[in-house]
């Protein structure tokens, strides 16, 4: 399984993790080991997420006036880093 993306998005009733993995196993979305899987992937993804921004994270861009979007990069290694800033 690889982790390709996860979505995190808060609501007034809490916070919605949606988790992007491909895997070779067959579709099936109703079993018990594929919502473990998804929450391994998560927190594992999470925690990544959490010590690249603790690591360092560069501000890559912004939008909006009144509403205001901006995106972080907090990449995995120096070497990601490096290609996404184009170093």
């Amino acid at each position: 399984m690889i982790l390709q993306r996860l979505i995190i998005t808060f609501k007034p009733e809490g916070v919605e993790i949606r988790t992007l993995y491909c895997s070779k196993d067959g579709p099936n979305p109703g079993t018990k080991a594929r919502t473990k899987e998804a929450l391994e992937l998560s927190r594992t993804g999470l925690e990544q997420a959490l010590q690249a921004l603790e690591d360092s994270a560069d501000c890559v861009g912004t939008s909006g006036f009144t509403t205001r979007e901006v995106v972080l990069l907090a990449a995995a290694s120096p070497e990601i880093a490096k290609l996404v800033k184009g170093a």
